[in-house]
């Protein structure tokens, strides 16, 4: 297990995660966020900034058939489970593509499934086919480790924050399971982006759902790290695992950044 970056409670490292996680301490992982491939990149395209653009991201994230993409799933997902503390949580983004595959993997490992969190993208790129329904949403599953264990769950903070960036959210109404969050701003993308960045809002709002401040939280695939930027903003933890160097030398680059607007408050 190669430590990549170190500094303060932030850890990063390289190298493929299965293998990464295995050698981490069982129970000591407070919430795990997992955005694994989708397994998408098969030669078609998509609209992006207006423009017809490929698809395909890289190798990982090419599919290896059905039944061999299960039981990936699978294997991270019982990785996960033995690194989690009895109550904690892990949050799995996905769209039809990988969803399913991974809630089934979930139920099989006997987590509890506790909701599921419907991220609605306002602005949404179009359809380029013209023959579907425009695609303008992911699914997040949100799970416990099993049916007996009790989690952490802030309902005063969901339910009272400040969500004004959020047209269905309802002043001091209970935060319901479709949330309306854009995609990544350019400001989020300063140094370059992933292929599949989430926007630092959506991981603002799941850290404060389920964990407290000095929590540990995991991200096996980490990419650019924006559950990192969200956990340090917010006072937690974090590891995050990569096995593309590209992506792991940009997460740092946005860390620095942080740290730095960090000790300029001080």
């Amino acid at each position: 297990m190669q430590t990549y970056y170190e500094k303060k409670d932030l850890k990063l490292f390289l190298g493929d995660c299965i293998e990464t996680l295995e050698k981490i301490t069982p129970e000591t992982i407070d919430m795990i966020f997992v955005d694994p491939p989708y397994h998408l990149s098969n030669n078609g395209f998509t609209c992006q900034a207006g423009k017809a653009v490929c698809v395909n991201k890289g190798d990982w994230d090419k599919s290896s058939g059905v039944q061999k993409d299960f039981d990936f799933h699978q294997k991270w997902i019982a990785c996960c489970k033995r690194v989690l503390k009895p109550s904690g949580t892990i949050w799995v983004c996905g769209t039809y593509h990988s969803i399913y595959s991974c809630g089934f993997a979930l139920q099989k490992s006997n987590f509890k499934i506790l909701n599921d969190i419907c991220w609605f993208k306002p602005n949404a790129s179009p359809n380029l086919s013209c023959r579907y329904f425009t695609a303008s949403h992911e699914t997040l599953l949100w799970a416990k480790k099993d049916s007996k264990s009790k989690h952490i769950f802030n309902y005063e903070t969901m339910k009272n924050g400040e969500w004004d960036h959020d047209k269905i959210k309802q002043p001091n109404k209970q935060m319901r399971s479709v949330w309306a969050i854009n995609t990544p701003k350019m400001s989020e993308k300063t140094f370059g982006k992933h292929p599949t960045q989430k926007p630092l809002e959506l991981l603002r709002r799941i850290i404060l759902a389920s964990t407290n401040k000095a929590d540990l939280i995991l991200d096996p695939f980490t990419g650019s790290s924006t559950t990192g930027i969200a956990a340090l903003e917010l006072g937690r933890k974090f590891i995050g695992i990569d096995a593309e160097k590209q992506y792991l030398d940009l997460s740092i680059k946005r860390f620095e950044q942080a740290f730095s607007k960090k000790d300029k408050l001080w």
